[in-house]
């Protein structure tokens, strides 16, 4: 793991824990569960992040033709796990040219997902109105995600799955149409064995604090 660690909401820099308090602090949000990404993705990174996860660790399975594993973060300290997981994959847009898909699963007030999704939300629950713009499967259940605002540069979609939010943001916004596919996504940390099938490509920036 990094030894920087970043606030999940914003990137900013954060207050280690001390004499007067015991959380990570960032001066504009407050308490926060500190977030850094992994120095570099692989199959045994990814088996560490699940083997101290509180949340799911999202990972399509089998990956999409020609994608890789290319990323892996966390937010979350060693007194209480990680409240919040990302996990980044890399590959072919269905309408050509490179694409990037981060999933997020994370507890209620953790930010991470809104804050990769490039908005100023924190939780997604006033988000979730109306029909589902699209379904992925997850540990086995067909689950509902709705289209959230993001930034320019990307599209964000968010559900609900195994009791916590299930984010999927995805570079560039065209690259959507990868939900449109049969995507099914497990838990590595039920399915621990199948890091083993995770192709590791070149590293993402996505994940990276800035």
């Amino acid at each position: 793991m990094t030894t920087v660690l970043a606030c999940p909401r914003c990137s900013g820099p954060l207050r280690a824990p001390g004499l007067m308090s015991s959380d990570w602090e960032c001066p504009v949000h407050g308490p926060v569960a500190p977030y850094a990404p992994l120095a570099r993705a692989s199959a045994e990174g990814a088996r560490q992040l699940a083997q101290h996860a509180a949340v799911p660790v999202w990972s399509p399975l089998p990956l999409l033709s020609g994608w890789t594993l290319a990323g892996l973060a966390r937010a979350g300290d060693e007194r209480h796990g990680a409240r919040a997981t990302a996990v980044a994959v890399s590959g072919p847009s269905p309408l050509g040219g490179p694409a990037d898909l981060v999933l997020v699963a994370e507890e209620p007030g953790t930010g991470l997902g809104a804050h990769l999704a490039g908005t100023d939300g924190l939780d997604a629950g006033t988000f979730v109105q109306g029909a589902p713009d699209a379904k992925v499967l997850a540990a086995g259940h067909l689950t509902a995600l709705w289209r959230v605002a993001s930034a320019d540069d990307r599209v964000a979609f968010v559900g609900e799955a195994l009791g916590v939010w299930l984010w999927a943001v995805l570079w560039p916004p065209d690259a959507e149409l990868v939900l449109l596919e049969h995507v099914e996504l497990h838990d590595l940390r039920a399915d621990a064995h199948a890091v083993l099938e995770l192709p590791v490509g070149a590293p993402s920036t996505r994940l990276l604090p800035g």
